[in-house]
């Protein structure tokens, strides 16, 4: 949550540089620790949809799809993990509206700030005073960002345990799968910075500030190249450790409730 909190306060700078301890005393000196957690019913809607759907969807297709004796290529994980993560940004994106919005009130004058009491209050004052159009607004950004997202943790993920496995070296247990995951984290984070940039600025904008993603895209680039991996540290920060325990925890969901054969099951 606190590393979300930082890569939107991140993203949503204009111009200069500010460090993410500097970021982190000047807020708590303002407005206390609980500052840091702007914004958390808003982000749990998200995850309760975003990540629900594309977890799910993922694993149901790749489970009917493959068998014991025929696994799924890799190209095929990636359609599948693309399709995936479109499908549950799409619907995630109301939930990730709310959520920049919330976390981005606290660098604000307190005159400007949307002050959403939390996720559900965001959701209707939206629809009473925007229409319900803007709670999709930066939808293709964020969809294009879920599928890259997806495939970038879900089917690097697998692919990359496969072929530690394959080494012969490694054991299908928690050490494997905390360094498949932490190496899914990493390309989940570099396929995914320069398209999260764009979507937290579309998502924070006001309506009409921006025309098109394009005006968005022309508008970042004047900043810099680095301006499209503004926050990448602390997006970094948040997507790792979420990425370990997701995978850790999937893995002993599948080996004491779901379905794994009794030969590949991993070694606790």
């Amino acid at each position: 949550m606190i590393g979300s909190f930082f890569q939107v306060h991140l993203q949503t700078q204009q111009e200069g540089k500010l460090s993410i301890v500097h970021s982190t005393i000047g807020i708590i000196r303002k407005q206390g620790i609980l500052a840091l957690y702007n914004g958390l019913s808003a982000s749990l809607l998200r995850q309760l949809t975003y990540s629900t759907i594309r977890f799910g969807a993922y694993e149901v297709g790749k489970q009917t799809l493959e068998s014991s004796d025929h696994p799924l290529p890799f190209y095929q994980k990636l359609l599948l993990a693309g399709v995936s993560g479109a499908t549950g940004g799409v619907f995630g994106t109301p939930g990730d509206v709310i959520n920049v919005r919330m976390q981005n009130d606290i660098k604000v004058a307190p005159e400007l700030r949307r002050n959403y009491k939390h996720a559900l209050d965001g959701l209707f004052r939206v629809i009473q005073q925007e229409g319900v159009r803007q709670l999709f607004s930066g939808c293709s950004t964020a969809t294009m960002r879920a599928a890259l997202m997806t495939i970038g943790q879900l089917s690097c993920y697998d692919q990359i345990k496969t072929m530690l496995l394959q080494t012969g070296y490694f054991r299908d247990n928690p050490s494997t799968h905390v360094l498949s995951s932490v190496s899914a984290g990493a390309i989940a984070t570099t396929l995914t910075q320069p398209l999260d940039v764009l979507k937290t600025r579309a998502m924070n904008a006001k309506p009409g500030e921006f025309k098109n993603l394009m005006e968005i895209f022309l508008y970042t680039a004047k900043l810099g190249p680095l301006a499209f991996f503004k926050g990448y540290v602390p997006a970094f920060i948040r997507l790792a450790p979420q990425t370990i325990l997701t995978f850790v925890f999937l893995e002993q969901l599948r080996y004491n409730f779901g379905f794994y054969p009794q030969s590949v099951k991993p070694l606790l």
